[in-house]
């Protein structure tokens, strides 16, 4: 599917699974625990993203934080819904190469509170041109000197921290490159092996949605195969959209066997499940802007936008109303239910939107 133009461009506790400060904790009622189980399944043993602690970043750059921090009383829980969550947050081109390193480590540091072994997240979207640029014109020379430097720079500082790290969103955007260049493929092809070459980072490339690429994994594949897949734990799927968890374990099941019949065997995939828990098709949407599509008002409503899954590597979970097939689909495929979707920001992008954030806290069904 053509996805619906954006009006301005993309920029950018109880739980195991959580790194947050007990003063916060006692500052409001506590989010009820998603993450107490998050070891790896029987079907996928070698699960990297499982069986660690997953940090929850304590910054301004979350644009979620301080509201929470400044809140009181109800709000404050609601708000803790997201804040005290652990997220992806984005980083790109917004950021100097000469910046970036020191942006990643004071990230790292925050997300971790200085324990090596918690897990970080963070989503890297520094090609350029992208969306509907890059159907009009390549990367020059320059660009594409800046995209590597940049990249070098970012992976430097990563280390060896534990990192999920999800490669370029909105995959498909790879396919409509002008003449068919693979030249924008090949840039994020470079990203993947420097990433995936860092001792204990997990890099998943973004493939779109099964919506947007209406359920077609050879498309899927198309994105893929050129980007790198071959070299890294995986793929991304739903990261700015809103479709079914249950549709996207099964189209990424897909894309995994479509993958093997090309020789590229063992791939598994992560689903962003912050902007789902009512999903919708994209192609099924009316309202005068998909990125900042209308939000839940009430927890009857179906067809809008509110928080879905909590992030959890437990992605076998009952709680989340899988069929027995989708949840063996889920074990053997599926490392976790990450939150790299940001329905609490205008355009998924800049900036935090109080109404939003708190109408998709307060009609979550999780």
């Amino acid at each position: 599917m053509h996805r619906p133009r954006r009006t301005r461009p993309f920029k950018a506790m109880l739980l195991s699974g959580l790194v947050v400060p007990l003063s916060l904790l006692a500052a409001t009622v506590p989010v009820q625990p998603t993450l107490a189980a998050t070891g790896a399944t029987s079907a996928n043993p070698h699960n990297p993203l499982a069986g660690r602690q997953w940090g929850v970043y304590q910054g301004r750059g979350s644009q979620a934080w301080q509201p929470y921090v400044d809140a009181t009383g109800h709000r404050k829980q609601l708000l803790a819904k997201i804040a005290l969550r652990p997220k992806a947050k984005w980083f790109g081109a917004w950021v100097s190469a000469a910046d970036i390193g020191d942006r990643v480590r004071a990230y790292i540091e925050s997300s971790t509170g200085g324990d090596p072994d918690v897990l970080v997240q963070m989503t890297v979207f520094r090609m350029k041109p992208w969306e509907h640029k890059a159907c009009r014109r390549l990367p020059t020379d320059a660009e594409r000197a800046s995209y590597k430097r940049w990249t070098d720079n970012f992976a430097k500082a990563i280390g060896d921290a534990h990192v999920a790290l999800i490669l370029q969103p909105d995959g498909p955007f790879a396919l409509c490159a002008p003449h068919h260049s693979k030249a924008p493929s090949h840039l994020i092809r470079y990203s993947a092996r420097t990433y995936g070459a860092l001792p204990n980072t997990s890099v998943y490339i973004g493939a779109g949605a099964a919506d947007w690429l209406r359920d077609d994994p050879a498309r899927a594949a198309r994105i893929l195969v050129p980007a790198g897949v071959s070299g890294v734990r995986g793929f991304a799927l739903n990261g700015t959209h809103y479709d079914s968890t249950r549709r996207e374990i099964r189209f990424g099941t897909a894309v995994v066997k479509e993958l093997a019949r090309r020789g590229i065997s063992g791939k598994h995939f992560v689903i962003n499940t912050s902007s789902n828990g009512r999903p919708f098709a994209g192609y099924t949407y009316d309202g005068k802007s998909f990125d900042n599509a209308r939000v839940c008002t009430t927890r009857d409503e179906h067809r809008c936008v509110t928080l879905g899954i909590p992030p959890t590597a437990n992605v076998t979970d009952r709680d989340w109303g899988l069929s027995r097939k989708d949840r063996a689909r889920a074990a053997r495929h599926v490392d976790g239910y990450l939150w790299f979707g940001r329905p609490w920001l205008y355009m998924q992008a800049d900036p935090f939107v109080m109404k939003r954030a708190l109408a998709v806290a307060r009609t979550t069904p999780y």
